[in-house]
């Protein structure tokens, strides 16, 4: 039976440890893009994908984060009686914008570890994963995960989203063997974690978006502690390899690591420069900087 791809995990049980001591006491997936939290971004991405439901995973030092998908009463009140109604829409909004819900990793085992504590919100049926760290923008088409979720319909297989990444940068990433001539969407024949650079079957990375068959739960249960002595989905997708097919799907999207300093700051200035009400302050300052 071929299932509609309409639940979606998002792992965010990470400490974050790039980023302290912001992260100390904020999670790292509530930093924010100017005034956006990074995952809301990501929420909202897989509702624009078509996603009905979605799992946070997090760990207890995290409630912020239920928080702030949940309904906050006391400050709507606050604002209405300010006559902040654009403001009580706004986060109301937030709280409506899809059904999350949320279950703790009671261990840091990893992301294949997180992934499976996803296992009875999917039940037997095909899901989305999304990283929190991996912010993708289509500025001019389909999100990511939409993309991914189109290219599961033509193929009823795991999908792994890539994108080509310099030679120079395999060794951050996991990188997948093309079984078949590259295309826009192509099966695999293998999977390795952050080659080097003269190791590296190709230099189509994957980059935090994924579809995958219930089948993955099966694997993540029965899965060695890898690399950190962590569950590695990574070594999960190479063992699914063997009994069924997974394709890797080319989408579009400028791709934004704000997992890493650089990267956090530059998907801040180029979603300033998005905002009508910061493009033109962001571009004189940026102009008049002297170097």
């Amino acid at each position: 039976m071929n299932y509609k791809v309409r639940k979606a995990i998002i792992p965010a049980a990470g400490l974050g440890t790039r980023f302290l001591p912001a992260t100390k006491a904020l999670p790292k997936e509530m930093l924010p893009i100017i005034d956006i939290p990074t995952i809301q971004y990501i929420v909202e991405e897989a509702r624009q994908s078509g996603i009905e439901e979605i799992l946070i995973v997090t760990n207890s030092n995290k409630t912020s984060i239920e928080k702030h998908f949940d309904v906050s009463y006391e400050l709507e009140t606050r604002l209405k009686e300010s006559g902040k109604n654009e403001e009580v829409k706004m986060i109301r909004n937030i709280a409506e914008m899809a059904n999350v819900y949320f279950v703790s990793q009671k261990e840091p085992k990893g992301l294949g570890h997180a992934i499976l504590c996803g296992e009875s919100f999917v039940g037997d049926e095909p899901f989305a994963v999304l990283l929190g760290d991996d912010l993708v923008v289509n500025r001019h088409g389909e999100p990511a995960l939409k993309q991914l979720i189109k290219a599961y319909e033509k193929t009823n297989t795991s999908i792994l989203g890539v994108q080509k990444v310099d030679q120079n940068d395999v060794s951050k990433y996991g990188i997948v063997a093309p079984k078949e001539k590259v295309s826009d969407l192509f099966e695999i024949s293998n999977m390795v974690e952050k080659p080097k650079v003269e190791e590296a079957p190709s230099c189509e990375a994957v980059l935090g978006r994924y579809v995958l068959t219930p089948k993955i739960f099966e694997l993540l249960k029965t899965q060695k502690p890898g690399k950190g002595n962590e569950i590695q989905l990574t070594d999960a997708l190479k063992r699914l390899l063997e009994s069924e097919k997974i394709y890797a799907c080319r989408f579009e999207g400028e791709r934004y690591d704000v997992g890493d300093k650089f990267g956090f700051v530059k998907a801040t200035i180029d979603f300033a420069l998005d905002r009508n009400d910061l493009k033109e302050k962001v571009q004189n300052y940026l102009q008049g900087l002297k170097f």
